[in-house]
């Protein structure tokens, strides 16, 4: 690790502000597993994770709501289970990627990677992206749980504050 990122990372917030949403047309609070793991584990590390929403799988819900959450004075990261596939309902893409002020590409190719070497080639089905809007880091991902572990612990939670100390820079 350079020297600089490491600088950065003891810089870095020890607690981020974060808002969970699920997008999906199915799932509640009590049966939703991934957005309820992501809050759990956010709260677990220290964060806190001050909304947690389920909306529908249709962009004309999902950009209201992501754009009253990536309010800097409130919010310094917004996290989305679900919607992220190739079906016609999957929606979340869409909608996110053109909210974005700057992606993150390599959040994705991470993603896909460490997908790759637990499910083989179905991981490119995967269209996770991630990037911030405005200072508000915003990181969505698949809905199941197994997908949201590997993102909690491979990506999200070892960068999640260095991820909010440079999109505020």
């Amino acid at each position: 690790m350079s020297e600089s990122t490491q600088q950065h990372r003891q810089a870095a917030p020890t607690s981020v502000r974060c808002a969970v949403i699920t997008v999906s047309d199915t799932r509640t609070l009590e049966n939703d597993r991934g957005g309820e793991m992501l809050s759990t584990s956010l709260s677990g590390a220290g964060h806190q994770v001050v909304r947690r929403e389920i909306v529908p799988d249709d962009p004309a819900k999902i950009h209201p709501l992501v754009a009253s959450l990536a309010d800097a004075a409130t919010m310094d990261a917004v996290l989305v289970t679900g919607g992220t596939g190739i079906a016609a309902r999957d929606q979340t893409y869409e909608t996110i990627s053109q909210m974005l002020t700057k992606s993150l590409p390599g959040y994705g190719e991470l993603f896909r990677m460490l997908s790759y070497a637990d499910i083989g080639p179905a991981a490119m089905l995967s269209r996770t992206i991630g990037g911030v809007i405005g200072p508000v880091v915003v990181l969505p991902m698949h809905g199941s749980p197994a997908v949201v572990r590997l993102a909690l612990d491979k990506l999200i939670l070892p960068e999640l504050a260095h991820l909010v100390y440079e999109a505020r820079k």
